[in-house]
């Protein structure tokens, strides 16, 4: 007896024994762990800022909706529509649930599965006696089947889905803060094409009444008719540059449509009315480069996608150890479906199940492969906060030089105005020739037309610098509520 009890004593033993190493192996993941990698960022940007920047943090809730800054109802109307309606955030929304549904489906891989199983067979038996039967088989049952993921096979699945749908959310925003950009440039773009056109014909009126007086003046014999000759090539110039510039402004009115998923055509005649090109904020906050690269939505998807990538590393040399699958069924087998208890079989099976790859040549050429796409994922990462980087300090030059280009052409008008009024009163009283005229008008018309191209660009400019700055995404998780069931970002 005390034999017996000592055997089963051991027996206990080491199932228990089995059981706390099977716990402890559940534990173990193979394979490399992510560590977010600290770029090396400048402590603040190299650029020297103009007054109107300053280098403190900026205000997140003010970077979140830079537009409002711009104070102009009309082109926050439309970025909300650009919202509503973009196909390309659409895209990146599909995307998005399209990476959910992929981490359901890695989660699932961690829980047992339950199938249920039913089959109806007929029979039927001779015999060289001439014995014949006939009859149906009638069976049904449950298979379940569970991976002990004891190698972190399936949790390294898990953690790169996890981390695409990280990357997908980022994307989401990337594509979010782009759209808010390029809605605002064109909108920008489209008044200062109405501006410039207005500048024109504003000219080409008073160049007409330059020409009406030379003409009269040739008829009248006060002046020979090369003045005349010369005040019409001046007007027609400037008319021929008039179809170029509503050409500009048509396509500017059909690429803003398109941004905000309409039909090209749709915006024109809520757009005809010309309004002034809105103005920048006098100052502006641009923080400091290692904030930037925290908020920038493609760094931080970048960094993601690295994640996903170190995690499928894991779960390729994962294919290396052992797999344990417990499996069990159960099933009933009967005769008869009026008294399926009647003549019945049952029968109750289990166990485990281990796989061990013995000669497989493709499991270490997958690990060098998702190795080598890890090493891709980083140098992705490093060129993101490289251009991240070199968006910033561009913004802040093209900012700051076309302010001074801005002063710079304001002077230069304002010098255009004097000389052209002088000329023409000094051609009126017979003083100098109508050459004078003729070159004042046509460097005024010029000057006012780089100027009100220079206003547009300075605001261009400051849109490129919110962009930059990776303004514009906190809204999305507004967006996101509206798309079904999404999980706030």
């Amino acid at each position: 007896m005390s034999i017996i009890r000592n055997a089963g004593s051991i027996k206990l033993l080491s199932w228990r024994y089995g059981a706390m190493a099977l716990v402890m192996l559940a534990g173990c993941k193979v394979g490399p762990d992510h560590v977010a990698p600290e770029p090396a960022a400048p402590a603040a940007w190299r650029s020297e800022l103009p007054t109107s920047l300053i280098g403190e943090p900026t205000d997140p809730n003010l970077l979140a909706s830079w537009w409002t800054t711009l104070d102009d109802p009309q082109l926050s109307s439309l970025i909300e529509r650009a919202v509503a309606g973009n196909l390309n955030l659409k895209t990146a929304q599909s995307r998005l649930r399209e990476s959910r549904a992929r981490r359901s489906i890695a989660k699932g891989a961690q829980f047992p599965t339950l199938n249920a199983t039913g089959s109806a067979t007929s029979r039927r038996t001779d015999t060289n006696v001439g014995f014949d039967s006939h009859g149906e088989v009638y069976s049904a049952g449950f298979d379940a089947g569970w991976e002990l993921d004891l190698f972190g096979r399936v949790r390294r699945s898990v953690e790169a889905a996890e981390a695409d749908l990280a990357a997908g959310e980022e994307d989401l925003r990337d594509v979010l803060v782009s759209l808010l950009a390029e809605t605002a440039l064109n909108y920008v773009e489209l008044r200062t094409f109405q501006s410039r056109l207005a500048a024109a014909e504003a000219g080409l009126a008073t160049q007409e009444e330059s020409y009406e007086l030379t003409l009269w003046r040739s008829q009248a014999g006060l002046d020979d008719e090369l003045a005349m000759h010369q005040a019409r090539y001046n007007l027609e110039n400037t008319r021929s540059q008039i179809p170029s510039l509503r050409s500009g402004l048509s396509e500017a009115m059909n690429r803003l449509a398109v941004l905000l998923g309409e039909t090209p055509g749709n915006l024109h005649a809520e757009l005809a009315e010309p309004r002034a090109v809105p103005l920048p904020p006098e100052r502006i906050a641009v923080g400091v480069p290692a904030d930037t690269l925290r908020r920038r939505p493609d760094v931080r998807r970048a960094e993601r996608e690295l994640a996903a990538q170190t995690a499928r590393v894991g779960a390729a040399m994962a294919s290396l150890y052992p797999q344990l699958t417990l499996n069990g069924s159960i099933g009933l087998e009967t005769t008869s479906l009026r008294d399926p208890l009647s003549e019945r079989t049952w029968s109750i099976s289990g166990g485990p199940r281990i796989t061990l790859p013995l000669f497989d040549r493709t499991i270490r050429p997958n690990i060098e492969v998702q190795s080598a796409l890890q090493e891709q994922a980083l140098i992705r990462y490093e060129a993101a906060v490289l251009t991240c980087l070199e968006e910033v300090e561009n913004a802040l030059v093209a900012y700051g030089q076309e302010l001074q280009r801005r002063e710079n052409l304001r002077e230069a008008m304002e010098a255009a105005q004097s000389a052209a009024t002088l000329a023409q009163y000094k051609y009126q009283a017979g003083l100098t020739d109508f050459g004078n005229v003729l070159e004042a008008e046509r460097s005024l018309l010029s000057f006012q037309d780089q100027l009100r191209q220079s206003d547009g660009a300075v605001t261009s400019n400051v849109i490129r610098l919110y962009k930059a700055l990776g303004g514009g995404w906190t809204p999305m998780t507004a967006v996101a509520a509206t798309q079904g069931p999404a999980e706030p970002l």
